[in-house]
């Protein structure tokens, strides 16, 4: 009896195993035949992996990991982290923002245009981060922690040594094809590592290939490769109009202009946050740009750049879009500091009226003394749904990266709320997941979820969804849920936030990070 027990608990850990590697394996963007292949295994045996049917050593979820770009399993300490979270919380106390994630990642690129010494200041010390500095440090670049502030000093070589890129750190990070626009001056043909597979690389190079093929570079995207090239650009120089207004698309664009010593005109640009923020670093380094803030940039850049520089990127209105909701959800009082009001504007007058109650603070400016800050604190408030669906929209709209947020506030409101998530495929079957946490949501398609509130919570343990911001949705569903929560495998939380749950503890939140191994 004993024995057939433990044959169960042993095949339904197997089968939660095998739905984690296969939806980590479909969001890096590889079939089943191509993570075979990075296994030394058949399609088959993948197959059984996944349907929970194949017994697995350590070392192959290691392995597994590993290519999938997701912390499955590993040795020692290092294997997956979970977290157990204590419901029915309520926060109190104040929280600063951190800086951009997204404004980090972009000037670490932008660092490979400066061969005087960049210091950056309270970089987010976050999964991303940590592996561009890998791919950097691995080509040549020195970088150095200065102090616990998380200040980084970049120094870059005046030449890169491409040929010993860490192909395996540059694999885990999507960010990765933003080192085109700067490498495309500082080397005639170079090879790019890329995750996922070769449709996935094809489907996410074109857009930025149709921006720098202004500037004379070509890609093709070869087995696990971007293959460049850069020939002389003759001819009239036109307009660059970008087909999709895309932010990692925009800076690629304004990396390659800053070092052409020409004008770049960019039109349909991405004026959002991480963006600005790489004009005014970009500034600094003396490059001249007209209209930022707006959908056309006018650029001139320079034939070098050697500049000691030293820059603090804003806020992350994501997060603070994050501390936000977790007030709401567990109808709590707090004051979240230092939050980018001109990034956050449409999301609090959603909120003002599904009837939240809160107070803001006059404006001030951040350290980059460009963007304007605000402090706001929030009051237990009674929400109702919406009139209309909730969608995102390019800035000055509501966030896409915001929107999944407005799932868990929508199941606290009375009333039904269709959220519209036209931009991506499939990430709003993630939020599905809530219903395992008491809420009801429905999926209309693969865009558009029906929620129902509001939710009585209860606790239940989710492994956690390949996609940053549901995942996050679900942990902050959890503080409020009765009893006892478990969210299994949360590396994909620990890409885009630094220490949340540690600072979530601080405001009252009862939430223990653990390993199974």
């Amino acid at each position: 009896m004993s024995y057939g027990h433990d044959m169960t608990e042993n095949e339904d850990y197997l089968a939660r195993i095998g739905t984690l590697i296969r939806d980590a394996r479909q969001h890096s963007g590889l079939t089943q035949a191509q993570l075979a292949s990075q296994l030394g295994t058949s399609q088959s045996a993948v197959n059984r992996i996944e349907k929970g049917q194949q017994n697995l050593t350590l070392e192959t979820l290691s392995k597994i990991g590993s290519a999938l770009d997701s912390e499955l399993v590993g040795l020692g300490s290092s294997g997956p982290s979970h977290l157990r979270v204590q419901g029915e919380t309520t926060l109190s106390g104040a929280i600063d923002v951190k800086s951009s994630k997204n404004a980090g990642v972009a000037l670490l690129c932008a660092s490979l245009l400066n061969t005087g010494t960049t210091v950056l200041r309270k970089v987010a010390r976050i999964e991303e981060v940590n592996r561009l500095l890998e791919v950097l440090t691995s080509i040549g670049v020195k970088a150095t922690w200065l102090n616990s502030d998380n200040d980084l000093e970049l120094q870059v070589p005046a030449t890169l040594d491409l040929t010993s890129i860490d192909a395996a750190a540059a694999r885990r990070t999507r960010s990765i094809i933003m080192f085109l626009g700067p490498l495309l001056h500082r080397a005639g043909t170079f090879q790019l590592p890329y995750a996922g597979g070769c449709d996935l690389g094809t489907r996410t190079v074109e857009p930025h290939m149709s921006a720098l093929r202004h500037f004379g570079l070509g890609v093709v995207a070869t087995d696990h490769h971007y293959q460049a090239t850069t020939s002389e650009v003759t001819g009239e120089r036109r307009p660059i109009v970008l087909t999709e207004r895309g932010d990692t698309v925009t800076e690629n664009a304004l990396l390659a202009a800053a070092l052409y010593e020409g004008e770049t005109v960019i039109r349909n640009a991405s004026p959002n946050y991480m963006v600005q923020d790489l004009c005014f670093f970009l500034e600094k380094l003396g490059v001249e740009i007209e209209g930022i803030g707006t959908t056309t940039l006018r650029v001139r850049g320079r034939s070098e750049i050697s500049t000691d520089v030293d820059y603090a990127p804003s806020e992350d209105p994501i997060e603070a879009m994050s501390l936000i909701s977790a007030a709401i959800v567990t109808r709590s009082s707090i004051t979240v500091r230092r939050v980018p009001i001109e990034f956050m504007e449409i999301e609090l007058a959603l909120l003002e009226e599904m009837g939240l109650r809160y107070e803001r603070s006059e404006e001030y400016m951040a350290e980059n003394e460009r963007t304007r800050l605000v402090d706001v604190t929030t009051h237990p408030s009674d929400l109702r749904a919406p009139i209309d669906k909730i969608h995102p929209m390019p800035f000055p709209g509501l966030n896409i990266d915001n929107l999944p947020f407005f799932a868990v506030i929508a199941a606290t409101a009375e009333g039904q709320t269709m959220l519209h998530d036209w931009v991506y495929e499939n990430r709003a079957i993630y939020l599905t997941e809530l219903t395992k946490l008491g809420a009801n949501v429905k999926l209309m398609d693969p865009h558009r979820v029906l929620i129902e509130g509001p939710t009585r919570w209860s606790g239940a343990e989710l492994v956690c969804p390949p996609a940053l911001r549901p995942a996050v949705v679900i942990l902050l569903a959890m503080l409020a849920a009765k009893g006892t929560s478990v969210l299994r495998n949360v590396y994909v939380i620990n890409r885009g936030y630094e220490d949340l749950a540690a600072r979530l503890n601080k405001l009252g939140a009862r939430i223990e990070t653990f390993r199974d191994i």
